[in-house]
């Protein structure tokens, strides 16, 4: 089913400027957005995808990766088809670089009726990039709501004003994946992107005028993104702006795609990032893509012992009092939400 868009603008001569993504296409009727379902029918805009779920799939909330945030719950994640990037390396191309519309057709309280007979706690828009079907989304989250779920968004943040007032109204939670640490050499020839400033803006938008919780990834793609110099740019540029407690995590990336020539991240190369966020201020740096890693853990930034303890997606300890404060020192942790006593591994099933 297709519905019409609301974040777009007219144009003279029946054109249409669609306002849900930075690339703010301008769009002739008959024709369709970059992101492939977005499209000029008749002078207006319309959501080709709505109510279009191409999959869905319970989860970790770790795997988004979101750590300081309604720890150990279970999500149910979907997503449309369509992106608005190019990404040469992406894990979900199929759905993501698909340009035919196709998917179980599901009304927006059909997906937040399933999220709770799957048990979950929330619902994370993923796979690929849900900006670009964020009134879908909107209406998904609204009904989760009502139902006592949280939304989350797994972005690249390539957003706009009006796509983040519209986040305002739903979201609780994003994760904004920078891959190869916005180097704009990197994102114009791996993902598609002339600048990566409005990821940035993105940023502070949501900063100023939201109070949505904000987690930080980097796709370390070696030989091509996995400068020294533009991690400790970004760290920088987390901790004037948020403080030293936004947490960041550096990802390892794994061959895939158009990009299976290159080899998986060299651990060094991650844990030199870490040692940079963690150099340049903030607290709460993780390594993500390598279960077992030292780095996967919470530490106490007052005595330096391992908070929360971790392994791959499940938590494996949990050394915070009911104030989320530090059981060693009493250093206050900033996560949001606490881990349910009888927390215990699930299985994460594929549900449509």
């Amino acid at each position: 089913m297709s519905r019409e868009a609301i974040l777009y603008e007219k144009l003279p001569e029946d054109k249409v400027r669609c306002t849900a993504c930075a690339r703010y296409c301008e769009i002739g009727k008959g024709q369709i957005g970059l992101c492939g379902i977005r499209a000029n029918t008749g002078g207006r805009l319309d959501l080709l995808s709505y109510g279009k779920v191409i999959t869905g799939n319970v989860d970790p909330i770790e795997k988004k990766p979101v750590v300081h945030y309604m720890p150990g719950t279970r999500i149910f994640s979907i997503a449309t088809t369509g992106c608005n990037w190019l990404c040469k390396y992406c894990q979900n191309y199929d759905i993501s670089q698909r340009r035919k519309i196709e998917g179980v057709d599901m009304t927006p309280e059909q997906v937040a009726q399933i999220a709770v007979e799957r048990n979950s706690q929330g619902i994370a828009y993923t796979y690929n990039e849900p900006s670009i079907f964020i009134e879908f989304a909107r209406d998904c989250g609204i009904e989760a709501h009502k139902k006592g779920l949280f939304n989350i968004f797994v972005s690249n943040g390539y957003d706009t004003p009006q796509s983040v007032r519209m986040m305002s109204e739903f979201l609780d939670c994003i994760t904004v994946d920078f891959k190869g640490s916005a180097e704009p050499q990197f994102t114009r020839k791996y993902i598609g992107i002339p600048d990566p400033k409005p990821i940035f803006d993105t940023l502070i938008e949501i900063r100023d005028r939201t109070k949505i919780h904000v987690e930080i990834t980097d796709l370390i793609v070696p030989q091509a993104g996995d400068s020294q110099e533009h991690a400790k740019k970004l760290a920088k540029f987390l901790y004037d702006n948020f403080g030293s407690e936004i947490p960041i995590h550096f990802l390892r990336f794994h061959p895939d795609y158009k990009m299976m020539e290159f080899p998986p991240t060299p651990i060094k190369t991650l844990e030199k990032h870490y040692e940079i966020a963690k150099k340049e201020g903030l607290d709460y740096v993780y390594i993500g893509n390598l279960p077992g890693h030292p780095y996967e853990h919470t530490y106490c930034p007052g005595c330096n012992k391992i908070a929360v303890g971790r392994y791959g997606f499940d938590i494996t300890s949990w050394n915070l009092d009911k104030d989320n404060k530090c059981n060693t020192c009493g250093h206050k942790i900033p996560i949001t939400g606490s881990l349910d006593p009888n927390y215990k591994r699930n299985r994460f099933q594929l549900v449509v």
